[in-house]
């Protein structure tokens, strides 16, 4: 095996592969990556957590045909430390020959034998084309909203429910959901739940992919999805079991509707929080009434006071939030006004454009005391 690129390819490439890497693994094989030089020309790299998996295609020269496996971190610490030049690599006797301006190295590989067959299912289910930007805004919009804890099966995931019409995302966590919604023409209508992380993960290779394409492919069936973004793919295993029924949980009716400026709620929540205390569920109060918002927060070292200017329709209210749940759902809100719907002190919230419903966001309240 043998090739010659850039050291500008080479380590961006590599920073799309090594997603992929897992360190938390006792399966050696695992901890790298697989240089796969073919008979065109090019060169796959390719890496896998068996739950993950990522392949990477691109033209080299002075190639010839084989295979290695070579240690993720090492190598990728090698090629990102050289400088921008021509690195020529080839296999010798198992070992990998580095070669770049006046430095070599050479690395010990290991055979490709072991390492696991990224098997894609491009040729089974069904296939949905994304606007690249429109695929990693959805993410954006639902992902955090998706539980950290792995034992808590599917709500660390992400559902993708596919309708004749549309395409939803949808998260949650227990105390608040997200979802975002797209128009889009689909074949049939089907639901796969695919974890959070790795749908970040996408969204990273697109901002980091600059192909000439503006879509990317999901194909996918019972067990697994692909995702083609120009020349990588992202091959993973999907979260088995039922979602939840989210719009079981949307409220259908509500006594108080307010409409107001994203960017100044944002900001007076995030000042107010200054003095919110994590272990009190980093509480903030809003007291709603006439044409103001007054949001207070107090602890043992001070309290604070903020008034947002609103449009009001319906009852006045006092409730309280975690204001770290408000924050994380105004911030990747897009739009100057926003339609907030309240019914009461211990109802959740629910955060809407002022028209249309491209995106909801669902905000359990925190008890508070003197109301």
């Amino acid at each position: 095996m043998k090739f010659s690129c850039s050291q500008q390819i080479l380590s961006k490439s590599l920073n799309i592969v090594s997603k992929a890497v897992t360190a938390r693994t006792t399966i050696p094989i695992l901890k790298g990556i697989l240089l796969k030089v073919n008979h065109d020309g090019t060169l796959t790299m390719s890496a896998s957590d068996l739950d993950l998996g990522i392949e990477k295609t691109f033209e080299v020269e002075n190639s010839e045909e084989g295979e290695i496996v070579v240690q993720a971190k090492l190598f990728g610490d090698i090629i990102r430390k050289l400088p921008n030049d021509i690195i020529t690599i080839e296999e010798a006797d198992g070992n990998i020959i580095i070669k770049c301006s006046n430095s070599e190295f050479n690395i010990v590989g290991s055979p490709s034998d072991e390492f696991p067959k990224l098997v894609s299912s491009e040729n089974e289910g069904s296939r949905i084309v994304f606007e690249k930007e429109t695929l990693k805004d959805m993410i954006r919009k639902t992902s955090f909203a998706a539980s950290i804890d792995e034992s808590r099966g599917v709500i660390t995931g992400i559902l993708v429910e596919i309708k004749e019409n549309c395409l939803n995302m949808v998260a949650l966590d227990g105390f608040r959901m997200a979802v975002a919604r797209q128009q889009m023409k689909n074949g049939k209508e089907e639901n796969i739940i695919i974890p959070a992380k790795i749908f970040n993960e996408i969204a990273k290779i697109i901002s980091e992919t600059e192909g000439e394409k503006e879509t990317a492919d999901l194909y996918m069936n019972e067990k697994k999805a692909v995702f083609i973004i120009d020349d990588t793919k992202v091959i993973l295993r999907l979260l088995d079991g039922e979602f939840v029924k989210y719009e079981d949980i949307l409220p259908k009716e509500s006594h108080t509707r307010v409409i107001l400026n994203r960017n100044d709620f944002l900001e007076s929540i995030e000042r107010a929080s200054l003095l919110a205390k994590v272990g009190k569920n980093n509480l903030i109060r809003l007291d709603i009434k006439s044409n103001n918002i007054e949001i207070t927060s107090k602890s043992e070292e001070g309290n604070v006071k903020e008034d947002v200017i609103i449009s009001k329709e319906g009852n006045d209210l006092i409730i309280g939030f975690n204001s770290k749940y408000l924050i994380d759902a105004l911030k990747v809100i897009d739009d100057e006004e926003i339609n907030i719907l309240f019914n009461s002190s211990v109802s959740p919230c629910l955060i809407r454009p002022v028209s249309g419903d491209e995106y909801e966001y669902l905000v359990l309240p925190v008890r508070i005391t003197n109301n």
